[in-house]
């Protein structure tokens, strides 16, 4: 399945500037060619450059709210004089501004601040430090001024390449307006889902709208929304944006697996993309702090290699210097994504899977992440070298040989009949959990099953039986329970289920933690009806709570029964990451190859040093068979290896963190 590819700069900065107002002497410091110059030498095609920071100051001269401006702005143009030097320079430059964090008008309009159920203002209490309370853009006043400070951007800038609009998340509020609104929506205002589906339909109006309005200003600047995560609650609001940008620190909260769970999703939505890190050692705003070179470098090759373009997240110290040492760290990574750029353009992702992406189904709320079925399913299929995409109900299955429910995956008459005609299609699925159970149809005619309810005991345990390669013939411990269901005539069971003697509770328990199996077969663990493998227990969610390596070999071993001949095959360890994409402009694969280890140090996962991979073979399948096979940018040739079918062969010597190979075709 292959898709287009972002047209967006490859390598771009997020400038914070979040200067509180007891700070004094802003921008006393800034030179404007001193600023442009070191972004040049770092590599820098593309900064968001500050308007309007969380404190609710500006950088301007404001014709609109002069009374907004820092109060010890020494350089009253900073921004004017930050967007002419990179102009003049050819480095794109669109501009940021805050929406729903912003201290001076949380505390000038507190009518302008959701409140929650128990008539509390969301966000930030009185006497904690912060300005994370959140402002309601469904209030007509602050609605009113977002417009004036739209308006006032272009008449106090000039033309702007971008309006880059930053914490726009679907808030809850039970303020008159809000309760007035829902009643006319036919919504209960005491109901927790209907108060968060109200708050993404005013969030994705308010975003329709602003854009509208910014397109009366502009033709062709670039729009972005910011919510800190993209998923499946974000497609009504997916026309105000000109392109999509995934935020992912992951030392910042987001973890190593978030940024791939979400752009495995993103780069289905046909929008332009990029993925957003940080130059910090922990979260946004750690100054003076820098991340390791290993880790930025991994960070931004990663998202080179799900087809994206890179963006890394630095604030500016508040006299207006951009720090030395931290554009030499990321020059040092941009000099090498520069290097690699011919070979990203237009580069489209090669995939065989669509992963059903769990968060559609999961329940509303105002600051989503990507969910635990999500993260277990793509940290497994990486590991195993798969090839997927995450999609929605809304995709087509067209192209792809596989899908994939993950534990928790909802199926009504509608997606019954997309997967029926995807199977006689001659496509395969593989079901986990509680997917697909609450439609009989789905149930019967494609898993051949009929389910009883929650398995009586968890854990439990699983006998390989058919699954067995790599496994010992014994009961593996499933710790998540499972779903009790009877094989119908004409579906194998592969698996078994062992039961324990007695769930743990306070009445009956043994040892530690659970009692052992009482070694008597239970129900199906794991069943095959032709194209369609069940496994019954959550199996995804269980592998990203704890990541047992059997639940990992149980899922390859089903795999390898619907798709004997995978894209992909190594005999490289797990930690390695493996990425097919498509340059149909030049007629060539690139297949990126990353080794970076993330190790937990404290409460946060780093990565310090790049621990090469030696002579790593690996074994693609391609529908247009290579020609030759290179190491870019290096020129290095590599053997090819014919194999049976469309699979060819090719040895990689040596792998020093990322490695990307051509590999053209006629």
């Amino acid at each position: 399945m292959t898709r287009n590819a972002p047209a967006l700069p490859f390598r771009q900065i997020r400038l914070d500037f979040h200067t509180s107002s007891d700070i004094p002497d802003v921008g006393i410091d800034f030179d404007p060619d001193r600023f442009a110059d070191r972004l040049v030498a770092a590599r820098v095609n593309s900064i968001n450059v500050f308007a309007r920071c969380h404190h609710g100051h500006l950088y301007y001269p404001s014709k609109a709210h002069a009374e907004r401006i820092h109060p010890n702005l020494r350089r009253p143009t900073l921004l004017n004089d930050q967007l002419a030097a990179l102009r003049e320079r050819g480095i794109r430059c669109p501009v940021y501004t805050t929406v729903q964090w912003d201290e001076y008008t949380a505390n000038a309009h507190r009518d302008w601040v959701c409140v929650d159920p128990n008539g509390k203002l969301r966000g930030t209490a009185p006497l904690e430090p912060g300005f994370y309370r959140f402002l309601d853009v469904y209030h007509p006043g602050y609605r009113a001024f977002l417009r004036q400070h739209v308006v006032d951007l272009f008449d106090c800038l000039g033309p702007l390449d971008g309006v880059w609009f930053d914490i726009v998340k679907p808030i809850p509020s039970v303020a008159p307006h809000w309760i007035a609104g829902m009643d006319d929506a036919a919504l209960d205002p005491e109901s927790p889902e209907d108060r968060a589906r109200f708050a993404v339909q005013v969030v994705d109006e308010w975003k329709l709208e602003i854009t509208a309005f910014v397109r009366q200003l502009s033709n062709d600047c670039l729009v972005f929304y910011n919510a800190g995560h993209i998923g499946p609650g974000q497609r009504g609001g997916l026309d105000a944006c000109t392109h999509m940008e995934i935020e992912s620190l992951p030392s910042g909260g987001w973890g190593y697996t978030h940024f791939p769970s979400t752009a495995s999703y993103v780069r289905t939505l046909g929008k332009p993309a990029l993925g957003m890190t940080g130059k910090f050692h922990t979260h946004w705003g750690d100054f003076h702090s820098y991340k390791n070179a290993a880790a930025l470098e991994y960070e931004c090759f990663k998202m080179l290699a799900y087809g994206m373009s890179c963006c890394i997240g630095d604030q500016l110290h508040p006299r207006g210097e951009l720090d030395e040492a931290t554009y030499d760290l990321i020059g040092g990574v941009y000099e090498s994504v520069e290097a690699k750029e011919p070979w990203c353009g237009d580069a489209r992702p090669v995939t065989e899977s669509a992963v059903f992406n769990a968060e559609e189904w999961a329940p509303a709320s105002g600051d989503s992440k990507e969910s635990a079925p999500n993260r277990g399913t793509v940290r497994m299929l990486e590991e195993l070298g798969h090839q997927f995409d995450t999609i929605d109900t809304s995709a087509s299955l067209d192209g792809y040989r596989l899908a994939v429910l993950p534990d928790a995956i909802a199926v009504d008459a509608v997606l019954s009949q997309k997967l029926t005609a995807f199977v006689e299609a001659g496509g395969a699925i593989l079901s986990t959990g509680s997917s697909g159970l609450d439609h009989e149809l789905f149930t019967r005619d494609l898993l051949g099953i009929k389910p009883v309810g929650p398995a009586p005991c968890s854990p439990d345990f699983v006998v390989p039986g058919e699954l067995s390669d790599g496994l010992a013939d014994t009961g593996y411990a499933m710790y998540q329970r499972g779903v009790e269901a009877v094989a119908m005539q004409g579906t194998s069971v592969l698996s078994q289920t062992q039961r324990n003697y007695f769930d743990r509770t306070w009445r009956r328990f043994c040892s530690h933690m659970h009692a052992p199996s009482t070694f008597e077969v239970g129900y199906p663990g794991v069943t095959q009806r032709g194209r369609a493998i069940w496994f019954c227990h959550p199996i995804f969610s269980q592998y990203d709570q704890n990541a047992p390596r059997w639940c990992k070999t149980l899922v390859a071993n089903a795999l390898a029964r619907l798709l004997p001949v995978p894209l992909i095959a190594h005999n490289g360890p797990s930690t390695a990451s493996l990425h097919l994409l498509e340059q149909p402009n030049h007629r060539r694969f690139i297949l990126h190859v990353l080794h970076y280890v993330p190790v937990r140090k404290g409460a946060i996962d780093v990565i310090e040093d790049v621990l090469s991979l030696h002579d790593l073979t690996i074994r693609v399948r391609l529908l247009r068979p290579a020609r030759s096979s290179t190491v870019i940018p290096s020129g290095e040739a590599l053997r090819i290896i014919n194999a049976d079918g469309n699979a060819q062969q090719l040895s990689l010597p040596r792998v020093d963190g990322h490695a990307m190979i051509a590999l053209p075709y006629d």
